[in-house]
């Protein structure tokens, strides 16, 4: 994972990208969540009309159990090639797995394979063109295995822990005495990934069979706290309309398309 990258120029042979829009019909947190709405536009449109306006798309595919979140995510511009299996689409079923199965589809029934897979999820919303862009050029220039949107952490690591079943705090306590720097503003800034990508050499899935598997080549770009939204419940919901509807963030990439 890289913090900051050299300026990347616009690729002349572009890689091949798979993208792939994911969503499953049942959420738990917050019901129907790929197909909500902000300022008119469903998450899953917002992620679909940001894969068709990255130079580097080669194609996007959708990957789902229900058959309103396929017919949302064709309609901004994303290919059906198959209904997600039922074992799949359970709370449990693995990021992994949902990419492995679009990966044997592409190999069994189009004899093809692509340079690498982005794994796109509704429920964070605001990736840009540019920020898939961004990715796909630090893949190529660091010859990465994986590259995944950042953020910011609101709160050091030193500060962070475990309660204790009688309300001890002593292991976040004795972080705290290693340091000198216990202001925010002297920290160094730490980094968590935001959902918002995931891009992986598709050669590197095959041969480990999961997104997170290679460290010495693994990177992030970081996006800021608006592009970095995820939304799991009905308050994250209402707190990304707020965000968009107040102009906290530029939401010209998608008005001009939706």
């Amino acid at each position: 994972m890289t913090l900051t990258q050299d300026c990347l120029l616009p690729m002349t042979n572009s890689p091949e990208i798979l993208f792939l829009l994911v969503g499953r019909g049942g959420s738990k947190g917050l019901p129907g969540k790929n197909l909500r709405e902000i300022g008119g536009l469903s998450l899953t449109g917002y992620k679909a009309i940001a894969a068709k306006q990255s130079r580097y798309c080669s194609r996007l595919i959708v990957s789902s159990d229900s058959a309103e979140i396929r017919a949302e995510a064709t309609r901004y511009g994303a290919e059906m090639l198959f209904e997600r299996p039922a074992e799949l689409a359970t709370d449990t079923a693995s990021s992994n797995d949902v990419v492995l199965h679009a990966m044997d589809w592409i190999e069994t029934h189009e004899k093809r394979r692509y340079e690498a897979i982005m794994l796109l999820e509704p429920s964070s919303p605001f990736a840009t063109p540019k920020h898939f862009d961004e990715a796909i050029e630090l893949f190529a220039a660091r010859k990465a295995s994986l590259v995944v949107g950042m953020r910011e952490t609101e709160v050091s690591s030193i500060f962070v822990g475990t309660l204790g079943p009688d309300g001890s705090i002593g292991g976040i306590v004795e972080k705290m005495l290693t340091t000198t720097a216990q202001r925010r503003q002297d920290q160094a800034v730490e980094v968590t990934m935001n959902g918002a990508l995931y891009l992986v050499g598709w050669d590197a899935m095959r041969k480990h069979r999961k997104i997170y598997a290679d460290p010495s080549a693994s990177y992030g770009i970081m996006m800021d706290r608006m592009h970095s939204i995820e939304i799991e419940s009905a308050a994250d919901l209402a707190y990304a309309a707020y965000v968009v509807e107040h102009g906290m963030l530029d939401a010209s990439p998608w008005r001009r398309q939706s």
